[in-house]
């Protein structure tokens, strides 16, 4: 159940006129009171008699008995209370007691401890939520203390979720980026928009910042994407702040609606932007100065750029699971920058399914624990690359490297989700899984094709050198090996394991190694998990070596600039120069 307190009006008759008319496109049935402040205000909706004037009146009453200059100018109180849409459909029996204890919390009604509460109606127009409106003057003609009411009206939310047995809304912290108001909303049904303006401007100002390196680049990007632009400028010429707007976004006088960047996220400020650039050459570790990583070479094919994200990501991981909360807290805000640039790169088949994984996780990139910058910049480079080396094509290296990029992306948001829910950080936490089933999604729809060429590969293999690859497996993980080679994945494990044999590698240690890296309990398949594992660690191509073979050509005509999608095999020192 979400409540919402809306910004205060000066007209409780026009309110009054939008909550019993018919809504912007008919979407108000039957509007009626369901309590109010005396349980005999005048029903406009059900009443013949009475007026939405009549209603009007008997709120107002207690503003119009104080002189014309003490009456506050914003006057009028709006709360909507939203259930959810699995919700059953409460009577308006219940609504009304929700109206009560909404009011009594918030200050509006005294709840009992006097009779000089401000004057309420609560009307329902729909099955799913009510609309309360209120007048800001109690009957002894003082203000009401309604400081705070949006939180308190969340916090008695959640007692009502448990009395009624609602869904449970994850309790908030404070952090989450706000949300479009009511008008806003309004105004992008008339224009027939999906989402509004804020919306729209929150993720295009997210995405400009994923991997931005500095102020130039990071406002280039934004120009490149068609916003309008505001720099505010300190007398000495410092750069203070800026604020962004849609080109076809316009208010009454028409002229552009800007949009600061710490309105539309707290982390979307100049300065908190600016922080993630201030990559410094130590950083300060329990008292001690300790090197960063150093910078990477630039990249510029996008596989190679896959891999070097999924690589940055395993280390990511390590950090979460081991470092304090302010480097972990930097390590999932860089996540969000990875997610954002990956699904501005990726090919159309995946592209939806990462988009909106990045937008679920951008809740979870924000909370109370102030993230401690530095010893993320391998991710920050991860997602400047990403960027930089351009859309992947979606087949050959390039689709199975995103494959390899979004199973680490996986886990990545899964231990982001724990972390959170250890520290309580309820939304966050469900933000984090929320993403983590797009990327499930993602991940079906871009490892489908390498995954099903290396299977066929595996399922050509002779049966003795089969029968060797599944020896070796239950060696190597004799608790999972059943399970594994149950899994449809397992013959593209076995001619990974094949392939890394072939490169000079230790298969066997490989594959202890790739299964202690994290734990597997969570994946769909395991064998897929250890097929990216092995061929990113192994340095094997991410793709089949037929399908590289029967793509090349094409892949080339749509890079003028082709480059080796992966490094050279590494070999270990005891393999340098045998075969298998």
């Amino acid at each position: 159940m979400i409540p919402r307190i809306h910004k205060q009006g000066s007209s409780t008759r026009g309110l009054l006129n939008y909550l019993f008319g018919k809504g912007t496109r008919e979407e108000h049935v039957d509007p009626h009171l369901v309590a109010s402040f005396d349980s005999m205000a005048p029903d406009p909706g059900r009443d013949p008699s009475a007026t939405k004037e009549d209603l009007q009146l008997i709120l107002d009453q207690p503003l119009h008995l104080l002189d014309e200059g003490q009456r506050p100018d914003q006057h009028v109180w709006h709360c909507s209370v939203r259930a959810a849409g699995t919700d059953r459909v409460l009577s308006d029996e219940e609504w009304g007691d929700i109206a009560r204890r909404i009011v009594a919390a918030t200050g509006i009604d005294s709840g009992g401890v006097d009779d000089a509460g401000c004057r309420w109606a609560a009307v329902r127009h729909a099955d799913d939520h009510i609309h309360i409106v209120a007048t800001l003057v109690r009957e002894d003609g003082l203000r009401p203390d309604h400081h705070r009411s949006g939180q308190r009206a969340q916090a008695a939310a959640r007692l009502i979720e448990a009395d009624y047995d609602l869904h449970r809304v994850a309790p908030g912290d404070g952090t989450a980026a706000k949300r479009p108001t009511s008008a806003e909303r309004h105004k992008a049904e008339r224009q027939g928009r999906e989402r509004t303006a804020r919306e729209k401007l929150r993720e295009t100002v997210r995405n400009a910042s994923a991997g931005a390196a500095s102020t130039d680049e990071f406002f280039d990007r934004l120009a490149a994407d068609g916003l309008l632009i505001h720099k505010r400028i300190a007398p000495s010429g410092d750069l203070l702040g800026y604020k962004v707007a849609l080109p076809d976004d316009r208010n009454k006088d028409d002229e552009p609606v800007f949009y600061s960047g710490s309105t539309l996220a707290p982390d979307l400020s100049l300065p908190r932007i600016r922080e993630r650039w201030a990559l410094h050459a130590e950083a300060v570790t329990e008292g001690e100065r300790k090197p960063v990583q150093p910078a990477l070479p630039p990249v510029t094919h996008p596989a190679f750029a896959r891999r070097r994200a999924a690589a940055a990501g395993w280390q990511a991981l390590l950090v979460i699971d081991h470092s304090d909360d302010g480097m972990a807290a930097a390590q999932i805000a860089a996540a969000g920058e990875v997610l954002d640039a990956l699904a501005k790169s990726s090919a159309a088949h995946t592209r939806a399914e990462l988009r909106e994984a990045a937008n679920a996780f951008e809740r979870a990139s924000r909370s109370h624990v102030r993230a401690v910058h530095g010893h993320d910049r391998a991710m920050r480079q991860a997602a400047h690359d990403l960027v930089h080396s351009g859309p992947a094509l979606g087949r050959g290296e390039d689709g199975a490297t995103t494959a390899m990029v979004i199973d680490m992306a996986v886990f990545l948001a899964i231990t982001a989700a724990n972390w959170h829910a250890r520290r309580h950080h309820h939304q966050q936490a469900a933000a984090a899984q929320q993403a983590a089933e797009h990327l499930r999604a993602a991940y079906q729809a871009a490892a489908a094709h390498p995954i099903a060429a290396l299977r066929q590969r595996g399922q050509r293999m002779a049966p003795r050198i089969r029968e060797r690859q599944a020896d070796l497996l239950r060696n190597a993980l004799p608790e999972l090996a059943e399970r594994i080679q149950a899994e449809p994945g397992w013959p593209a494990l076995a001619s990974t394991l094949a392939d890394a044999r072939q490169a000079g590698h230790d298969p066997a240690a490989l594959l202890a190694d790739a299964a202690r890296r994290r734990e597997l309990d969570s994946a769909d398949s395991i064998s897929d998990v250890l097929v990216w594992r092995l061929r990113r660690s192994a340095h094997l191509p991410a793709a089949a070596p037929e399908n590289l073979q029967t793509t090349a050509a094409r892949d080339s005509q749509h890079s003028p600039t082709p480059a080796p999608a992966t490094p050279p095999p590494a070999r270990t020192s005891n393999h340098s120069s045998r075969r298998h």
